[in-house]
């Protein structure tokens, strides 16, 4: 057996953002995985429109980048940087329970990589790789729900019809909850349709929600969400603007109406589950709520992985269409 450091070296690529709005692809060095460690070819990988946006913008704030970091990120946020954080692929070399299996990994944008057999989740075979591409999303819509204590019967409002808004929709209506989706285009409201969530323009949302969820990431937005929520409802803010500050109108009726405004970030289980379930224990329930062929209507448009830095200009606009983009290898 080769010794730890005398390890055959191979190459992969992987996409780096190297300056604001600029991304190229970058040859990495990979070193034949050791005891303990899967070399994963990559199948597919889903960008994250809102959190990549910002680190493709240069908008993440020193502050956070410590927060931030992944264990398989290399570089910085100040740039140049590989970052990414939902990997499809298949288990070419580890552990015999392993080895052969297609998994999820918090892995950056690369087509073959190493890393920690204990650190990627298998995808049952009721869930396809190019729908598995959404479970860290689908993973951030469950936290959020937890961390608003959704509850069956409930009206819950979810204002921002992107990727992470439909997914807090799908998983609300499987309470079951009334539902309701809040969106200027009106082309998500089939969508929210077939996730069996109702659609509103923000001219007609409804008012006296039991919990409001707000994921569009503008301060129009929130002032939203805090018009729609009810008599002590609780309003659950799952956007992040990165380094941009906003108003928040907290005058009004804000206080008379007992209003709660809660932060939620998935890195954290909320602290009333913390102790009986752990990240993986989440991230695995994610993966098993994939099996609903539905949710092939939020993958969005494929791209290849090696035509990626051109498109991302355009995939990661603020008015990008669409609600999420599929990298294929």
């Amino acid at each position: 057996m080769n010794a730890p450091n005398h390890r055959p070296k191979a190459a992969a690529k992987a996409l780096w953002y190297v300056a604001p709005g600029v991304a190229e692809l970058r040859e990495s060095v990979l070193t034949a995985p050791g005891s303990g460690e899967v070399l994963v070819r990559t199948l597919y990988s889903g960008l994250s429109r809102g959190t990549e946006r910002l680190v493709f913008e240069g908008r993440i704030p020193p502050s956070e980048y410590a927060r931030m970091r992944l264990p398989t990120q290399e570089g910085e946020f100040s740039f140049p940087v590989k970052y990414g954080y939902a990997a499809v692929g298949l288990v070419e070399t580890g552990p015999a329970d392993l080895k052969g299996r297609t998994i999820f990994a918090l892995h950056p944008h690369q087509d073959r990589f190493v890393m920690p057999a204990g650190a990627v989740v298998p995808i049952p075979e009721s869930v396809p790789a190019r729908r598995a591409v959404l479970t860290a999303n689908l993973e951030t819509a469950l936290n959020i729900l937890w961390d608003g204590h959704a509850e069956p019967g409930k009206r819950i409002v979810i204002v921002g019809g992107g990727l992470v808004g439909l997914l807090v929709a799908f998983l609300a209506a499987r309470l079951p909850a009334e539902a309701i989706v809040v969106d200027k285009d009106s082309s998500r409201a089939p969508l929210a349709e077939r996730l069996e969530a109702a659609f509103a323009r923000p001219e007609t949302a409804p008012r006296e929600a039991d919990l409001v969820i707000h994921t569009s990431a503008s301060e129009a937005g929130l002032t939203l969400a805090l018009e729609c929520a009810g008599f002590e409802a609780t309003v659950v803010e799952a956007s992040w603007f990165g380094d941009r500050m906003i108003r928040v109108p907290l005058g009004g009726a804000f206080h008379s109406r007992r209003l709660r405004l809660i932060s939620s970030q998935v890195g954290a289980v909320p602290p009333d589950r913390r102790a009986n379930c752990t990240p993986r224990d989440r991230m695995e329930q994610a993966i098993r709520l994939l099996a609903d062929d539905r949710l092939d209507a939020l993958l969005g448009e494929e791209i290849p992985f090696s035509e990626l830095p051109r498109h991302l200009p355009r995939l990661l606009a603020p008015d990008a269409a669409g609600v999420g983009a599929l990298i294929r290898y």
